[in-house]
């Protein structure tokens, strides 16, 4: 069988095409960590291979004969949440389970079942785990995976028999034990029964490091996909690579996801024979997109918590610190470590949503309804033909008229129904664009904390039957928020220079610049204007039309 890109589950060297965790991790420090008989962290965000790491990781230590190495999954106890018997037996049938696949341990289970049922929930694991290291040939490493699925009493319980159990190590105790999940343990809030809040650190301050997992690098992005050319003898164009990762940042499930679609899901490049090229990445992605996979899903879903919510509105307005909604406490710190952890954002060298896939993802997702539920808007009254037969263009500045009056009559009522009611009138512009292109063309999105704006590229293809392949038009469009303390001018200055210049970058047709008006006290007559700019980048002047909303 012929290997594939791999989108579920850990990886199988036989069957997948796959980076070695070897060159993701620091295994010099691993090894330490180890050998001076550590208890650390390994987290990632989901789907970037860590199961994929510790199984390797295993695997490679128990060969080298030093130590019994144990991997044991146990997001099964999340089920229990707070019945602390029901969580820890999972736990510990886990690990007896593992034990006798791993490292062909039957013994522990003998035990277990006459035993070590006898214990009561709080004292179950650590009788297990002591037991365990006492009739281990070697010091005893245990890799528990998902630790930060668990939660409440169970977690806590967890945590706390593995701390009780660490003065005895390794004759009493495993030598070392890593805990595996999505986010360091600062970040566990760990609501017992009774209401009481404890954070993991304070549950589990024997911690010695937190590794994070990183992505993939550029190289090893292409690397990946080279493992395919090597195999089938299909290529890749060199043009895909620079997009790959700036749509991914190398982001393992992205990675794999967009090379399955390219490889698998375009039916026409089953045919080894047909090299694979920028237009059918652009068609993959579009696809990943509009597929709303299950790793995309998970994704959107963390849109709702309120940590998650401070840092990512923000970014999604584009204006940190003159955010109208107020009432929110601001971001911290912490928020940023968390949402970073959770691969949604990238800190240095700014603060910005992770990829470009996820900076499309997030506004979709949040005006997924919305765009399907704008009334009376058709795509077909914003074509204009064009001089061959069956060619059209996108008509911008009609449809910007449109949108400046259907903002005027809706805005306030579809803001109100948003989520992130700070970025309103930017997600509305977007759900209505996506809403007229949807199907035709696509749209791509840039907006970084701070900017005090967001970069709309906007790509229609001129003649449906050649798509991307064929003469494509391509609109800037640049949205600014106008708030009270700035004068308009200044606005318009500023916006000009931006639009201007992303508009060379991106080799544009058109460049539009939308400033939106939050200032309640003024009229919306005041509000609704259209005017035509002139802005000289280099040797060439661009016209800008600049809308008033």
């Amino acid at each position: 069988m012929n290997k594939f890109f791999n989108t579920a589950g850990p990886i199988k060297p036989e069957m997948h095409y796959y980076i070695s965790s070897a060159d993701r991790i620091d295994w010099d420090e691993i090894d330490m960590l180890i050998a001076g008989q550590k208890y650390f962290l390994l987290h990632a965000p989901r789907q970037t291979g860590k199961t994929s790491a510790l199984l390797e990781m295993m695997e490679r230590i128990n060969r080298k004969g030093d130590y019994n190495v144990l991997y044991a999954n146990i997001e099964a106890a999340q089920a229990a949440r707070n019945n602390i018997e029901a969580g820890i037996g999972v736990v510990c049938e886990s690990i007896v389970s593992s034990a006798k696949i791993y490292i062909n341990n039957e013994e522990i289970g003998s035990w277990y079942k006459s035993d070590g049922l006898t214990y009561k929930p709080e004292n179950q694991l650590n009788s297990l785990l002591t037991h365990f290291a006492q009739i281990s040939s070697k010091p005893l490493v245990l890799f528990l995976d998902e630790v930060d699925a668990l939660v409440g009493d169970t977690l806590i319980s967890l945590l706390r028999q593995i701390r009780a159990g660490y003065a005895q190590r390794p004759e009493y105790f495993p030598q070392s034990i890593v805990l595996c999940g999505l986010r360091d343990i600062r970040d566990y809030r760990i609501h017992r029964s009774d209401g009481e809040i404890i954070t993991g650190g304070s549950a589990f301050n024997i911690k010695s490091e937190s590794l994070r997992m990183g992505n993939f690098t550029y190289e090893e992005n292409k690397d990946l996909y080279l493992q395919h050319t090597k195999e089938t003898g299909q290529t890749f164009s060199e043009e895909i690579y620079p997009e790959l990762w700036e749509d991914t940042k190398g982001q393992p499930w992205l990675v794999n996801a967009l090379a399955y679609e390219m490889t698998w899901k375009i039916k026409q490049l089953r045919d080894r024979a047909v090299p694979i090229t920028i237009e059918h990445y652009h068609v993959a992605k579009e696809n990943l997109i509009r597929s709303r996979a299950t790793h995309l899903d998970q994704l959107a879903d963390k849109l709702k918590e309120p940590r998650v919510h401070r840092v990512i509105s923000k970014l999604l307005a584009g204006d940190q610190g003159e955010i109208q909604n107020q009432t929110q406490e601001e971001m911290s710190d912490d928020d940023l470590q968390y949402l970073a952890d959770l691969g949604l954002i990238t800190i240095k060298p700014k603060i910005a949503i992770s990829n470009r896939i996820y900076q499309e993802i997030i506004p979709r997702e949040l005006t997924f309804s919305t765009q399907y539920m704008i009334p009376n808007q058709e795509q077909q009254w914003y074509l204009t033909p064009g001089e061959k037969q069956n060619s059209h263009y996108l008509n911008i500045p009609k449809l910007l008229q449109a949108f400046q009056q259907y903002f005027r009559e809706n805005s306030e009522s579809w803001i109100e129904r948003f989520d992130y009611k700070e970025a309103g009138p930017q997600l509305l512009i977007q759900a209505f664009l996506q809403r007229i292109i949807n199907g035709g063309g696509r749209i791509n999105r840039e907006y970084g904390l701070g900017s005090k704006r967001t970069d709309l590229s906007i790509e229609w293809p001129i003649d449906p039957e050649q798509g991307y392949f064929g003469e494509v038009q391509r609109i800037i469009i640049e949205l600014k928020i106008h708030h009270k303390k700035h004068k308009l001018e200044t606005i318009i200055t500023e916006g000009l220079q931006q639009t201007a210049e992303y508009a060379d970058k991106q080799s544009a047709n058109e460049a539009h610049l939308i400033i939106f008006n939050r200032d309640k006290e003024i009229s919306w007559d005041e509000k609704i204007w259209q005017d035509n700019k002139t802005y000289r980048v280099g040797n060439q002047q661009r016209d800008i039309g600049v809308w008033g909303c």
